[in-house]
């Protein structure tokens, strides 16, 4: 009977001499399959760049988009957003899920254990990029999107939202005239014949977040999303 007690003695001093260094030191332990860097410098709200060693990385945040530079002003509260969450020197785990197509690392960070992609969101920095979002945590980020427009937060300060930053990006490559963003929400998109929706029409939480979604601005989608 006394050999499970050494081997849970001996599985708790392991413990110990593994964790008690981390404390000691002040970190924490690294979060599974990430790498660990140290910031050097932030670019705006979705980009930053960080040292590995001897490597430097350009990291462009996962399954968010924030405010271009010529938002303003949430272009630069949305970096400053970002700086306060990773200040240059502080060390982060990246959890990186592929590389784009300018050679940036795309990627979830964290500090600390805190999801600083998911921070963005919530005190709304940043909105949820709908199409880039596989390989996140759909459900989470979609609550604290929810969460972030329900209280008028940052980007959600006017009804529906500010113009989107893919929509400002667009406009720039085909040459249309760039929507400054500035007090600026996104138009109603016409539905049921360009009435008005009622919440009887929307007919459940799930539809109401996908009208959402698109760029609906309605008080009756806000009034069946606070009932849930």
């Amino acid at each position: 009977m006394r050999r499970p007690l050494l081997i849970r003695r001996e599985v708790q001093r392991i413990a110990c001499l593994t964790v008690l260094p981390l404390l000691v030191n002040g970190t924490t332990p690294a979060i599974a399959g990430s790498d660990s860097a140290v910031v050097i410098s932030v670019g705006d709200g979705d980009t930053l760049r960080v040292r590995e060693g001897s490597r430097i990385r350009t990291v462009r945040l996962a399954c968010i988009d924030a405010p271009e530079t010529s938002q303003a002003p949430q272009g630069a509260s949305a970096r400053a957003a970002l700086q306060a969450l990773a200040p240059v020197g502080s060390a982060l785990e990246l959890r990186i899920q592929t590389t784009d197509r300018y050679g940036r690392s795309v990627a979830e960070l964290f500090r600390g254990g805190r999801n600083l992609n998911q921070a963005l969101v919530a005190s709304g920095a940043a909105f949820v990029y709908w199409k880039y979002i596989s390989g996140c945590d759909r459900n989470t980020y979609s609550r604290l999107e929810t969460e972030a427009r329900l209280r008028r937060l940052g980007v959600w300060s006017s009804p529906g939202g500010m113009t989107r930053p893919w929509e400002v990006r667009n406009a720039r490559r085909s040459g249309s005239s760039q929507p400054s963003g500035k007090g600026m929400s996104r138009p109603y998109i016409p539905s049921s014949g360009g009435t008005r929706l009622t919440c009887r029409q929307i007919g459940s939480y799930a539809h109401a977040q996908e009208l959402l979604r698109q760029g609906q601005s309605v008080t009756e989608l806000e009034a069946l999303l606070a009932k849930k």
